[in-house]
């Protein structure tokens, strides 16, 4: 309280009056809202905020418009906005009435998982080979670097590029079947070289070994070599070693390169369409059909199809380990 002392009026006698302070304006709704936004509590969202941002609108936006469009009724000459389930109708038209036999989709989602599986295999056997030499043989840093840097050579040139510079080496007339000729091991050009199922794997491993490859050096390079020789001094012999206590630590890079491999070659239609001369189906291909004859309510419903079928495929494979331990 404050103390004021004032001369009284009435007679002149001297007195004190006790004056009670103002009140202290009580906190307004928005000011606890700023404060709350200021605090350090809510550093982190702030920094967050950017990247979530670019990701919403980068990622989250562009799916959420695919979700819409497949729903949208079209025809040879107009899109109409709407809410009707004919385009997923359509990707799956006949696929019941022709069983057990396969219909066209169907055919088309097999043809896709097989080059899936045949370069994921592939893949990850030269990335696990690889990965550990890098890790367990090569001892000096710079000797890792400079392997990596050869690894990452191919990948300064565009994938278009890579692909077509097979076709000399695997043509009717290119270097294998002319040395295979030469030598007298073939008496006629070997025609399942180029625009065939093999060309299409061959290709795929040239370009997807290496994001198997990172990941995979990346958990072994991890992994204590004290355990190593704990394994060694228990009596195991290399391949029991490799397989008890290199391949279960080198599971999260394993799983995370699998996701990158699997991901990329579902969706590649470009790779299909060069290294099999446009005559090997794939679900990429199809979208990319529709597309260029502005079927777009089709296209986005394959799209949306493909993409529930690679979500799939990584939750189970997320499922065998805990990636997050990685990142």
């Amino acid at each position: 309280m404050e103390r004021v002392h004032r001369g009284l009026s009435d007679g002149g006698a001297g007195g004190t009056v006790l004056l009670q302070p103002s009140a202290v304006p009580a906190t307004t709704g928005a000011g606890a809202r700023l404060r709350r936004l200021t605090s350090r509590a809510a550093a982190p969202y702030w920094q967050a905020a950017p990247l979530a941002l670019v990701f919403a609108f980068f990622f989250v936006l562009p799916l959420v418009v695919t979700v819409v469009v497949s729903l949208w009724r079209y025809n040879e000459y107009s899109i109409t906005p709407a809410l009707v389930g004919d385009n997923y109708a359509s990707v799956f038209s006949g696929c019941l009435a022709e069983l057990p036999s396969l219909c066209l989709t169907f055919k088309t989602y097999l043809s896709t998982l097989k080059f899936c599986l045949l370069a994921w295999a592939l893949t990850l056997l030269l990335g696990f080979t690889v990965a550990y030499f890098l890790a367990f043989h090569v001892r000096s840093l710079t000797g890792q670097m400079a392997l990596f840097l050869v690894c990452t050579i191919p990948f300064w040139t565009s994938n278009v590029i890579r692909m077509i510079s097979w076709v000399p080496l695997l043509g009717r007339n290119g270097l294998v079947n002319s040395f295979l000729a030469s030598a007298g091991l073939t008496r006629e050009p070997l025609t399942w070289l180029l625009f065939s199922d093999f060309s299409v794997a061959l290709a795929f491993v040239h370009l997807y070994t290496m994001f198997m490859i990172v990941p995979i050096f990346n958990s072994m390079s991890r992994i204590d070599r004290a355990l190593l020789e704990a394994a060694r001094d228990a009596g195991a012999s290399g391949w029991q070693a490799l397989w008890n206590v290199v391949v279960p630590l080198s599971k999260p890079g394993i799983v995370i390169g699998s996701i990158f491999v699997v991901t990329m070659v579902m969706g590649d239609y470009v790779t299909i369409g060069v290294m099999g001369g446009q005559q090997i189906a794939s679900v990429g291909k199809v979208i990319q059909v529709q597309l260029s004859y502005l079927q777009f309510p089709l296209a986005a419903a394959n799209a949306v199809v493909l993409l529930a079928v690679v979500l799939m495929v990584i939750a189970a494979m997320t499922r065998l380990v805990d990636v997050r331990k990685e990142l």
